[in-house]
């Protein structure tokens, strides 16, 4: 009993950790927004969309992860962690590079779901991931997009209010964090 306690609350700080990680897309570049100036129902808009896509693409990742598991089996905890650690590597290489602050009007539709699919793509591939593991679907993806959402508002709210010093630095961390779950999945 105490061992099943254990996993389930360890399952829930990986989870709520990984939320933090993927949110800090939504955040890092939600400052560079913000830095542009926006008005709160322009952050409430984006804020609710990203939310919306960091539920969905995790959700068609983790069935895609969930075919492939059913697939190979024993390997696919091995693919699961490479998965993370390439992303993990892809998002710190990304925030190294410098910043490359897409150039789009937040305001339109295209604009609102580009930004959208690109602060979650990265969701879906840890979706993949965490569908070849057992996993508490509904927890996960409710939790991605609650921190997605969150996490935006915070960076473009913070972005309205100070300097840069924060984006380039939060896509590193989400990165790192990324990073290091994937090695813990490969060992």
């Amino acid at each position: 009993m105490a061992a099943a306690a254990a996993a389930g609350t360890g399952q829930l700080i990986t989870i709520v950790i990984m939320a933090i990680a993927l949110g800090m897309d939504a955040f890092s570049l939600g400052i560079g927004i913000g830095l542009r100036g926006i008005r709160l129902l322009d952050i409430v808009k984006i804020s609710f969309i990203i939310g919306v896509f960091h539920i969905v693409m995790p959700l068609m990742g983790m069935f895609m992860g969930h075919y492939v598991g059913s697939l190979l089996g024993n390997v696919a905890t091995m693919t699961g962690g490479a998965l993370l650690v390439l992303l993990g590597a892809h998002m710190i290489y990304s925030s190294l590079k410098g910043p490359e602050m897409p150039s789009f009007d937040h305001r339109t539709l295209w604009g609102l779901l580009f930004f959208a699919l690109s602060v979650s793509i990265d969701s879906m591939s840890v979706g993949v991931s965490l569908g070849l593991f057992a996993t508490d679907l509904l927890f996960t993806v409710l939790m991605f997009g609650a921190f997605g959402g969150a996490m935006s508002v915070l960076g473009l709210l913070l972005g309205r209010k100070a300097g840069n010093w924060v984006g380039e630095y939060g896509e590193a961390l989400g990165g790192v964090i990324l990073l290091a779950f994937g090695i813990r999945f490969l060992i």
